[in-house]
């Protein structure tokens, strides 16, 4: 901070001398080019009086605004704080249309991250700045700026003129999902530079996730070239201190000089006993100073459409921005908030190699699988999400809502068009692919929460009519719905930590009370009776130090299974920190899996594995029988017994595992009727001995 101190006071003369008048190089014929007069402006010469006429031979005196030619403007920047790249994209595009305007002349335009902006330069800096911030309630590049500038706000030793040379606009990318948490980046940075003497050229934007930011962003972009045009726009604001009264800005300086002391004189450590009233009216003049400007700065969307007056319909989930990112990852959308997509493992398994380990565990052919969600929106923002976050967020339904059947029968009619574009891949058996086209199983897990989707108990109750199993994940978040589900084929729960500190980390859950949420999902999930699984990604230096509090979880949810995974590696989004350096190996997370276990003492064991995956089921010994292992699942008895309307449990339908599916065979949980594909160019032998020691 001394730096900064340093900066202020050697430039503070040049600062208190600064020319109040635009200095732009249009020829327009104005003196205001010219810096003729006092002021640098012909308004400030004496006006003509012939005829009660005013000379309109300069624009400053007449009713026409001095933009008879081109805006002049020497350097304007575009600085954006982004995490998954959103505010980068709308900088740039922002940047091609400037320099698409014939009525604005920029001589340099330059796209600046802010993580590469150094601070100190904002106190001399003179050109046009336009932040284009994104706000998350995580850690992200935002926060150093952020700090930064609250500090130089709130010391003492900073002149409150410090950054009058700057003329500015801020427009905040956020999600209204957070609730007050909403641009708060953005509306901060915003105010604490006007307080600090900067001109604002146009009012604070406010672009909303949740509401087609995109169409709101360039709107506002829109309006701020306009009003950028206009040259007047582009003169310094009279110097004064933003919502500040005299009599505030008087009181705090002598409360600084107070608790502080003045001049030379240094307060004494014996005396720090005395300041504690003066440190804590100092802090309330601060809280009520932030307080004032909520009240006189009313929070502003740029861009939003009218309101209808006559109609509160529900809007789309999916906004045109939203709907373009998820197909171009390779999402079919269904309707106004479902989607499906293809699994990797069903391609693979078209081409007879292999199945992923839910055919290990349970016995499910991956061909044969639906993989798809009746809600996208989702409670969470994992760490580890394969989606990078570009799926809505949210806390209540506030969308409209699709019935079960459409979304049913739209996810299998695109799931069947995915498959029958695969017919001409190299490799794709005839009667694979000839299978695929009646769906045996839909795993609810694509994306987003499907516990969330109002109708979820009528859509899962379809599926089972149409002879379709069902495995629906949740992130526990949702207790109420967890009890009032109606039975499965298996339901999970995602066990990302072991502790509220871990789980915000990971999990990073929008609910305020996501702890008791947490743990009311797990003794909902105890009273089920149903065949339960705890989900539980191993991420290294995040969670896997946890296993005394992960077996408190286990006594308390009681599951049927739990499934242990190392987090596969998306690659860098942004939005997250994790590297390939978190990925655990398969021995680390069979290591893992039997210190749980054994801390557990007694019902679980580790039954099953698939190596190829990096997964690990550990099971109730309620499903070993007379030595072996049961469990798949016998899938015509479930559908008998749920039409049965009978009570019935778990264990009621199980299936005996496969010798080569149990934890320590030497296939490692590979079906040996499928043909291995190795990548690399290593040998199948060499291959099959690495996995082997790894595994033991």
């Amino acid at each position: 901070m001394n730096n900064v101190v340093n900066s202020i006071l050697s430039g503070f003369s040049s600062i208190l001398a600064l020319d109040q008048g635009f200095t732009g190089t249009a020829d327009d014929g104005c003196a205001c080019s010219s810096g003729g007069g006092s002021g640098g402006c012909c308004k400030d010469q004496p006006k003509k009086e012939e005829e009660n006429k005013i000379d309109t031979s300069c624009a400053c005196g007449s009713e026409t605004p001095c933009n008879d030619g081109p805006t002049q403007i020497d350097t304007v920047k575009l600085v954006y704080a982004s995490l998954t790249g959103t505010a980068k994209t709308f900088a740039t595009e922002l940047e091609n249309k400037l320099k698409q305007q014939t009525n604005i002349r920029i001589q340099h335009l330059n796209v600046v991250d802010i993580t590469e902006y150094d601070n100190d330069d904002l106190l001399t800096e003179t050109a046009v700045c336009v932040f284009i911030l994104s706000s998350y309630n995580v850690e992200g590049p935002l926060d150093w700026f952020t700090k930064w500038l609250r500090d130089l706000r709130y010391d003492w030793r900073v002149d409150r003129l410090a950054l009058q040379k700057l003329r500015y606009a801020v427009c905040g990318l956020g999600d209204s999902a957070y609730g007050d948490e909403f641009n708060q980046a953005a509306q901060s940075i915003d105010k604490w530079l006007g307080q600090l003497g900067a001109t604002r050229i146009y009012p604070l934007g406010a672009c909303d996730k949740n509401n087609d930011q995109k169409a709101q962003f360039d709107s506002w972009a829109d309006l701020f070239m306009a009003e950028l045009h206009d040259k007047r726009s582009l003169e310094f604001a009279p110097a004064q201190i933003e919502y500040d009264s005299d009599a505030e800005e008087e009181q705090e300086e002598e409360t600084n000089k107070d608790v502080m002391g003045s001049g030379d004189e240094m307060l004494d450590v014996e005396d720090m006993g005395k300041m504690a009233s003066k440190l804590r009216a100092a802090k309330q003049n601060r809280e009520e100073e932030e307080l004032d400007f909520e009240r006189s700065h009313a929070k502003r969307s740029i861009g939003e459409a009218p309101k209808k007056k006559t109609s509160s319909e529900p809007r789309d989930m999916v906004s045109p921005m939203l709907h373009k990112n998820l197909t171009k990852q390779g999402y079919k959308i269904v309707g106004t908030h479902s989607g499906v997509k293809i699994c990797r493992w069903t391609k693979a398994a078209l081409r007879g190699r292999g199945f992923c380990y839910k055919h290990s565990f349970y016995g499910i052919q991956s061909h044969l699988c639906m993989e798809t969600t009746p809600s996208l929106a989702c409670a969470n923002k994992c760490v580890f999400c394969w989606r990078h976050h570009t799926n809505p967020v949210g806390t209540t339904w506030r969308w409209k809502v699709d019935d079960p059947k459409f979304i049913l029968d739209g996810a299998m009619e695109n799931h069947y068009k995915m498959i029958k574009q695969l017919k001409g891949v190299p490799g794709v058996k005839a009667d694979r692919f000839q299978e695929a086209f009646t769906i045996k199983h839909c795993a609810l897990s694509l994306v987003g929460e499907p516990i969330f989707y109002p109708h979820i108990n009528e859509f899962v109750n379809l599926l089972h009519e149409n002879n379709i199993s069902s495995f629906l994940v949740t992130n526990a978040q949702f207790p109420d719905k967890i009890a009032d589900m109606v039975p499965c084929t298996q339901l999970y729960v995602s066990i990302d930590a072991g502790t509220r500190e871990g789980l915000k980390k990971i999990d990073r859950p929008l609910f305020r009370d996501f702890w008791e949420r947490f743990l009311g999902s797990l003794e909902s999930l105890s009273k089920k009776g149903q065949r339960t699984v705890y989900r539980l990604t191993l991420v290294k230096d995040h969670n896997t130090d946890e296993i005394d509090n992960y077996v408190e979880l286990v006594r308390r949810g009681k599951p049927s299974f739990i499934e242990v995974k190392g987090v596969t590696y998306c690659g860098y989004s942004g939005a997250s920190n994790l590297t390939m350096a978190n990925v655990p190996y398969h021995h680390e997370v069979v290591d893992f899996c039997q210190k749980l276990v054994d801390k557990l003492g007694g019902g679980y064991a580790i039954s099953a594995e698939h190596a190829h995956s990096c997964s690990i089921l550990i099971a109730s010994t309620d499903f070993y029988v007379n030595g072996e292992w049961y469990t798949h699942i016998d899938y015509p008895k479930f559908f008998e017994l749920v039409r049965s309307k009978q009570p019935f449990t778990a264990k009621d339908f199980m299936a005996k595992t496969p010798a080569w599916a149990v934890f320590g065979a030497p296939e490692g949980g590979f079906d040996p009727d499928e043909t291995r594909f190795y990548r690399k160019g290593k040998k199948p032998q060499e291959q099959k001995t690495l996995e082997v020691a790894a595994a033991s």
